[in-house]
């Protein structure tokens, strides 16, 4: 009893004299029930090296009384406690090293109790010049961090932001669960790991969140359920969040087939849920073709937002229309969601054509949140091809940003893409005609299935001349603005989950696939009228061919050089001219036979026919082919 006493004479807190307390009262049963059985070993331990940072990483343990992780490296043939890492992660990302920098590294396990399991067998990884499919790895590894070690540990679903503490976004955890999908594939976790956390989501989703004739909000406390306003009268259901959620939730169940139990279940939750979505109580008036975005029980539809084209929510219109319990007619997608004049667009931007879209095609998040699980393409409707439609997009950003017409520190053929994110100022939504200097990595690189090739060269960009603003523990950070030097410190689910779901349909279509697998898909794209295409890849794109036309060079103004494009439906004679504004010839480009096809070549204003440099003006460029004549303006500005 000395000994007890002394520690209370010792101690000053309540919490502290109420143990000893226990101690004295309970002494026999808490020496019986004292925890001396380590936790597991961690499994599946990895060291992955890159070009300036290395991931040791391991699939989490899952003991109730879990503490944490120690992590032990090796120096000079010896072991030694290095790092602990806390229960919430099962990795460690070791940044800022130098090429051919090399670790041995093992991690043991360890409980409330101190109880520390044996460690795991070592794994070495060396820094090295990386190829592409490392690249990519690296990247998806990296971002599926964000949905799974920084999702919310109540209900699983994905937080809003880093830092939103109790705000989870009903539209990010529908991108979320393409994650998780990815991460089971690709192991980053094992699918034992994700069928369990994908069945904590779908049963807080069906049965503790708050919704609304079906509808979930815009955000949720990941705890309660209970919606969180996105603004004054945006407090109830949100159909475009509802869209975004549904359409990742109908790629895990056609992803999770396995007759155990929880798979079942999950499946079963997920119809329960799909199912109980109202849509066509969204559409305001019961004789309407037009859906409306949101609906409050306190506000009713006071927001009065329509659901129209060309955006990012095709998806909405398409769930709608193939739903099996609350459908919409599918007169809707041409006289709801496509019935705006403005839909179609057919005009050419640095010689891309836009079929539908805003001129210069928008934020590029509109090219890819209806697209992660819908899989354009080998179809089309009565507009178009939409994988045609969002590579060409596509290439006009990353034209736009090479011409750089706002003179934008950083902006290259390698480092472009404006979308919706966050930026010096705030939030805002970037693209060709609203731009301040910001790039979003989510836009490059979640347009990988549209322009491979353009897109893993950004990517390798960002990361080689960016790391040390633009890389941490979830991947590429929100956008940077390189003309201000500002690197956002923010991740967001909404940016970060088309990354990871739109590289891996370039990979393998795994999201594609399952989306499109869902019995309820294929009737309802027959009930819109689309119909086969023979466009089925990028490489097929560049053969469909069935027009000439000639299309506005870029940059415009230029100095001194400018390119030009043009298509031939048909092989032929083609000539290519540049006219002064008195009608003289200054320059030919082309005077040759050519084959059907997309040409471009640059004009130089330095090198003319007349050997001397252009002085600045007013110029025209004009194409003959066949019966074909069109003639361009461009202006030379030095």
């Amino acid at each position: 009893m000395k000994h007890i006493e002394t520690i209370i004479l010792i101690s000053d807190s309540l919490f502290n004299r109420m143990i000893i307390l226990f101690l004295i009262i309970f002494p026999i049963k808490l020496s019986a029930q004292t925890d001396t059985i380590p936790p597991s070993v961690p499994q599946n331990v990895k060291a992955y090296g890159y070009e300036r940072h290395i991931d040791f990483v391991w699939w989490d343990n899952e003991e109730p009384d879990l503490a944490g992780y120690k992590v032990y490296r090796k120096i000079n043939n010896q072991w030694y406690y290095w790092t602990t890492v806390p229960k919430e992660k099962s990795y460690l990302m070791l940044s800022n090293l130098g090429m051919n920098y090399t670790l041995t590294l093992k991690v043991s396990a360890v409980d409330l109790t101190g109880n520390e399991s044996s460690l795991s067998d070592s794994v070495v990884a060396t820094t090295h010049i990386m190829s592409d499919d490392e690249f990519l790895d690296m990247t998806q590894r990296a971002t599926f961090r964000y949905f799974w070690d920084y999702a919310h540990p109540v209900s699983g679903l994905a937080r809003e932001r880093l830092g939103s503490g109790e705000t989870v976004t009903i539209g990010g955890s529908g991108f979320g669960i393409m994650a998780l999908l990815v991460g089971a594939e690709r192991g980053f976790k094992s699918r034992d790991l994700v069928k369990k956390r994908m069945l904590k989501i779908v049963n807080f989703l069906a049965n503790q969140a708050q919704k609304f004739h079906g509808a979930f909000p815009h955000w949720m406390n990941g705890s309660t359920g209970q919606v969180i306003p996105f603004s004054q009268y945006d407090d109830g259901g949100d159909l475009v969040e509802t869209a975004f959620l549904i359409q990742g939730l109908l790629a895990a169940r056609q992803y999770f087939d396995g007759q155990d139990s929880t798979e079942i279940q999950i499946r079963n939750l997920i119809t329960q849920i799909w199912q109980q979505v109202e849509w066509n109580w969204y559409r305001r008036y019961s004789a309407s073709n037009i859906l409306y975005w949101h609906w409050s029980p306190n506000y009713g539809w006071q927001m009065n937002l329509q659901i129209l084209g060309p955006n990012e929510c095709m998806i909405v219109y398409m769930l709608a229309i193939a739903s099996p319990t609350y459908p919409m007619p599918a007169s809707s997608f041409r006289y709801g969601w496509a019935s705006q004049p403005y839909y179609v667009n057919g005009r050419t931007f640095y010689g891309y054509k836009i079929f539908v879209g805003w001129d210069y095609g928008g934020p590029l998040f509109f090219s890819h949140y209806s697209f992660l699980g819908f899989d354009p393409r080998n179809k089309k409707d009565m507009f178009c091809n939409y994988f045609v439609n969002n590579r060409n997009i596509t290439l006009i950003h990353k034209a736009y940003c090479t011409a750089n017409p706002g003179g934008w520190t950083g902006y290259n053929e390698n480092c472009w893409g404006l979308t919706a994110s966050d930026d010096p100022t705030g939030y805002r939504v970037h693209e060709p005609t609203n731009d301040n200097g910001t790039i979003s990595p989510t836009a490059a690189l979640s347009s990988m299935p549209y322009t491979p090739n353009e897109s893993i060269e950004v990517l390798k960009h960002f990361y080689r001349n960016y790391y040390t603003g633009l890389w941490g523990e979830y991947g590429f950070k929100d956008a940077f603005n390189p003309t201000q030097n500002w690197f956002a410190n923010s991740y967001l689910a909404i940016d970060q989950g088309p990354i990871i779901a739109m590289i891996e349909n370039y990979r393998s279509g795994l999201l594609w696939n399952k989306f499109m697998a869902n019995p309820e898909i294929q009737p309802m794209l027959d009930a819109i009228g689309f119909t086969p295409d023979s466009t089925t890849s990028v490489g097929d794109e560049t053969n469909v061919i069935n027009e000439f036309e000639l299309y506005q060079n870029y940059p415009n103004p230029f100095n001194p050089t400018t390119k030009i494009s043009w298509q031939s439906a048909v092989s032929g004679w083609q000539t290519l001219k540049v006219y002064d504004v008195l009608g003289r010839e200054v320059a030919t480009l082309v005077d040759e036979y050519r084959e059907a096809g997309k040409y471009e070549i640059e004009f130089n204003s330095i090198e003319t026919r007349r050997g001397v440099s252009l002085p600045s003006s007013i110029y025209f460029y004009q194409l003959r082919s066949a019966n074909f004549t069109e003639t361009k303006k461009m202006i030379l500005m030095k």
